[in-house]
């Protein structure tokens, strides 16, 4: 019944933003008036004569941010306790258990636990289901059950889990926990140096800079910069990274809005730390935005040797708007381009298709630009890498598998089966992965491709007209090819679940910190950024 009332006033709650953001409204101020007024009638209504007891704050909040969800992911409203949240994202300060924690499946799950903080101290480990904190049953509770783990430095909490069939109680102390942009920097060998780049908050450029300097004076003559999986952040920080390797004055990127005041054009603007020094800037399809941005500048620039696989396509730049009551909107209000003029957005909102999702923009309707040196690079779908490894991009299997959160549960019975003397010596055998295909079995898992749901629809279709006698049999038996196809995919995509399952039993064993360190003996990414980065013919074939 919430969804029916939801439905009756999100429209109506559009006027309100509108109003409120005191942007360009002027031509319909007649209509958003009218629906203002709408709105709280109908609001004031529901609450007064809706048969069961209602709650204002939680039905507002729904509806809010039900339509919000109409525009794009990123226009989001923050109720008070959200704005902490997003405080915390922005900043890179929390103050917790020292774990990553998420809902699975219904379950609170520790994803990872950071090594040497409260968590990892009182025996907690990934996989492992919070059942109770303090005595509160996370089942029962009806607020976000997260908010239980946060607290003062300092003070400590009883947290009730399960692991393995068996139930265990440890005391944590909550901590103050600095969340790093730059989570690793070493050498992989004498002269190329490695950084990871893990977001762009408030941090990321001075400990960027640390690290390049760190990293040159133990002899670096060569830099890998990783962004993968780095979902972006400030744009500001996305400024000062690229800044690093170019000259002060130099065009980063442009944005262009509606709204005059928000085109603007941001450009570097201190001297740069090295201008010559060879990069090579890893990414793949979980970076995005201001990920994007570095990338593609970079690119676009002749600057840096982008490797591996397309990058995620957000080319929508958004600012944070302070409401009234401690809350606060963040809003799409333009567009970024790269120096060589293109936008990388991939999917497009203003057009949706029949089940509501945007439609990503096709290949065929991509433009072409140019770089600095006059090589080709287009828009409308990320950043397409100078070195494409086709392994490090998720098929349609792979990602099923990944929703399904199978990969990280198997990762949680290996951890209890096995015992890893040497963890950067590891392999996931052939035998591994035959047990991995066991367990996706045995745990029931499955997924309908598109052509099943495409079938499934001419079927019903099929009913109707009752022609469904005549088709049944080749119906079962395409669904019968279809269902050893995908049993095909598995092996098809072995080695790309390979690598992922290999990612997430090393960090079982090793923490994060050790998963990095592994990757510079075996990542096929970071072996073929090292070798281009060593060749400076293959370094400047890219370029030219």
């Amino acid at each position: 019944m919430k969804k029916k009332i939801v439905q009756f006033i999100v429209l109506p709650v559009v006027a309100i933003f509108i109003f409120i953001s005191t942007t360009a409204y002027n031509n319909d101020f007649f209509e958003i008036a009218k629906q203002i007024e709408i709105f709280t009638t109908l609001f004031k209504e529901v609450n007064m004569n809706y048969v069961d007891d209602t709650n204002p704050a939680d039905l507002m909040d729904t509806a809010i941010k039900s339509m919000l969800e109409d525009l794009d992911p990123y226009t989001n409203f923050y109720n008070e306790q959200d704005v902490e949240a997003e405080r915390i994202r922005r900043t890179g300060d929390y103050s917790g258990i020292g774990a990553h924690i998420a809902t699975l499946k219904d379950k609170v799950v520790i994803i990872e636990a950071y090594k040497d903080y409260p968590a990892d101290k009182a025996g907690l480990k990934a996989g492992d289901e919070i059942i109770k904190v303090d005595g509160t049953l996370l089942a029962d509770y009806k607020e976000d059950a997260l908010d239980l783990l946060k607290g003062a430095p300092n003070s400590k909490i009883s947290v009730e889990y399960f692991r393995q069939g068996k139930t265990f109680t440890a005391e944590v102390s909550r901590s103050e926990r600095e969340i790093d942009a730059v989570p690793h920097f070493s050498l992989i060998n004498e002269q190329v140096g490695y950084i990871v780049l893990s977001k762009f908050n408030q941090k990321t450029t001075t400990q960027t800079i640390y690290a390049l300097k760190d990293l040159k004076a133990q002899g670096a003559k060569q830099i890998i910069l990783d962004l993968r999986g780095n979902p972006g952040g400030l744009l500001s920080e996305a400024v000062n990274i690229v800044n690093l390797f170019v000259p002060k004055g130099q065009v980063v990127v442009t944005t262009k809005s509606k709204i005059k005041e928000y085109n603007k054009t941001y450009t570097t603007q201190n001297e740069p730390l090295d201008l010559n020094i060879p990069v090579v800037v890893l990414i793949d399809g979980k970076s995005a935005s201001a990920s994007e941005i570095v990338a593609g500048t970079l690119q676009d620039l002749d600057r840096a040797v982008i490797v591996g696989s397309r990058s995620f396509g957000k080319g929508l730049v958004q600012r944070v708007k302070k409401l009234t009551y401690g809350t606060q909107f963040k809003v799409t209000i333009s567009r970024y381009y790269t120096p060589s003029g293109r936008c990388i957005q991939a999917l497009d909102y203003r057009n949706r298709d029949d089940k509501g999702n945007a439609i990503r923009k096709k290949e065929d309707n991509f433009s072409e630009f140019t770089t600095k040196n006059g090589r080709k690079v287009f828009d409308g779908g990320g950043v397409m890498p100078d070195k494409v490894l086709a392994n490090t991009k998720n098929s349609a299997i792979t990602r099923a598998i990944l929703d399904n959160q199978s990969i990280f549960d198997f990762a949680t019975e290996f951890y209890y089966s096995n015992s890893i003397p040497n963890i950067n010596t590891f392999k996931f055998s052939d035998a591994h992965f035959n047990e991995f295909k066991n367990f996706l079995k045995s745990s029931g898992f499955n997924f309908k491709t598109e052509t099943e749901l495409a079938l499934e629809k001419a079927l019903e279709v099929a009913k109707n007209e009752q022609l469904d006698d005549d088709i049944k049999k080749d119906y079962n038996a395409l669904l019968k090819n279809i269902e050893a196809s995908k049993l095909e995919a598995i092996d098809d995509n072995k080695s790309q679940l390979v690598n992922l399952l290999t990612e997430e039993i090393v960090k079982r064993y090793a923490y994060r910190e050790g998963l990095y360190e592994y990757y510079k003996i075996h990542n096929e990414e970071i072996k073929t950024a090292s070798a281009i980065l060593q060749n400076p013919n293959t370094y400047n074939s890219y370029l030219k």
